[in-house]
């Protein structure tokens, strides 16, 4: 497969941050760029012009300026590069193609077989990446492959160990995915990349401060500090799915009891109320896809108000804001953002819930009010976040370096 130039790749710690200042704007002069970087005129204009050369950004019009004449108007040129990213769930599969805004101008979701053990999946897989690469009609667009998987991850070689995928001990995933579909990989632990998709496509007040839940077949956090993602150091910070709620509770795969993914992941809320129905299990622990149809049941039932499915989902979130609090007192964000299929029918609901729990426990509650708010992308945020990676690494790595 052919892929684009590295160009965007080795640009350099100043021209990230000019590009991603053209990027959030509406339109941007060089002065402008100046203020809000902190760099000289003199490297801002350098910078610019290697930019328009390069055709990644376009003078789009002028403006009023202060005092002088008219400021020319810098605008990103969204469609000068494409990233593919994929989401790897145990229940789907999400790809789309990306430009460098973030739009979305090709996606596909499909079961991940993952009965079929890694090998075949990873091959299904790279099949897909060359199949929607094709279609999208820009290969010789693409910057790279952004993949977006459970953790936990190794950070050296890209390996994966996912709990929720039976029989994925390190496997190579990155070094696979990339002989599989010729193009650069960039791999993440899935809740950091739908918290860098969120930043890169949620609008500026994205961009400074936040937490972010997702919840997919299993539950983790993101988070945004001083405009950065915040990684650890071993791409596994912000874990908040196993936040121990219950020291008490049930055992989670990762070895602990009580974590807070064993009471809010999908299979945990639909086991919950087939038990409280007299139901049992048997009928979602088949598979992933009868898991997920159940849980969306569940809560479709709560919104209906069922009392069954209401009690469920209130506890649920109950735990969500007993360990979102321990979060919030740890690193005092303004806005806390629930995404992830697992939220696109509950988020309403799991955020009343949150936002009761934070504003009575939180230390800083008597300062300010934090905000509970869904995520702008919707259930492919862990998609378009992965390419997102892609994205920032290409030419706004300083943002995902912490």
């Amino acid at each position: 497969m052919r892929t684009s130039t590295n160009l965007l790749w080795l640009g350099g710690l100043n021209q990230s941050r000019v590009l991603d200042a053209v990027r959030r704007s509406d339109g941007i002069s060089r002065v402008e760029l100046a203020e809000q970087t902190g760099l000289t005129a003199q490297t801002v204009s350098n910078i610019v012009r290697r930019l328009l050369e390069d055709g990644l950004v376009l003078e789009d019009g002028r403006a009023n300026s202060r005092g002088g004449k008219p400021a020319t108007v810098l605008r990103l040129n969204a469609g000068a590069y494409y990233a593919v990213g994929m989401h790897i769930d145990p229940a789907s599969t999400t790809l789309v193609v990306t430009d460098l805004a973030g739009r979305v101008v090709a996606r596909s979701r499909r079961r991940t077989p993952v009965s079929q053990g890694p090998q075949r999946v990873i091959d299904a897989l790279s099949r897909s990446v060359r199949a929607i690469v094709a279609e999208s009609s820009v290969p010789d667009r693409i910057l790279g492959l952004g993949v977006a998987t459970p953790g936990p991850l190794d950070t050296e070689g890209g390996a994966v160990t996912p709990p929720h995928l039976p029989g994925w001990r390190s496997v190579p995933l990155r070094e696979a995915l990339a002989e599989g579909t010729g193009l650069k990989v960039v791999i993440d632990n899935d809740a950091t990349a739908a918290t860098i998709g969120e930043r890169w496509s949620g609008g500026e007040e994205r961009s400074s401060d936040m937490a972010f839940v997702y919840v997919g077949t299993g539950v983790g956090g993101g988070l945004v500090l001083d405009g950065r993602v915040y990684r650890g150091s071993t791409l596994n910070a912000a874990e908040i799915g196993h936040v121990t709620v219950d020291p008490r509770g049930p055992e989670c795969p990762c070895g602990n009891r009580g974590c807070l993914e064993t009471y809010i992941a999908p299979h945990a809320v639909a086991s919950d109320a087939a038990r409280l129905r007299g139901e049992g299990p048997a009928d979602f622990e088949r598979g992933q896809a009868r898991t997920v149809a159940a849980y969306r049941r569940v809560c479709r039932e709560a919104h209906a108000g069922d009392a069954v499915a209401l009690e469920v989902v209130s506890a649920a979130g109950r735990r969500l804001g007993q360990a979102a609090t321990t979060l919030l007192n740890l690193v005092d964000v303004p806005l806390v953002v629930l995404g992830g299929w697992g939220m696109s029918h509950v988020g309403d609901l799991y955020g009343a819930a949150l936002l009761e729990a934070v504003s009575g426990r939180s230390i800083a509650r008597s300062m300010r009010q934090v905000r509970v708010e869904t995520s702008r992308i919707g259930e492919d945020v862990g998609a378009i976040g992965a390419a997102a990676l892609v994205l920032h690494a290409a030419y706004a790595p300083e943002f995902t370096s912490v």
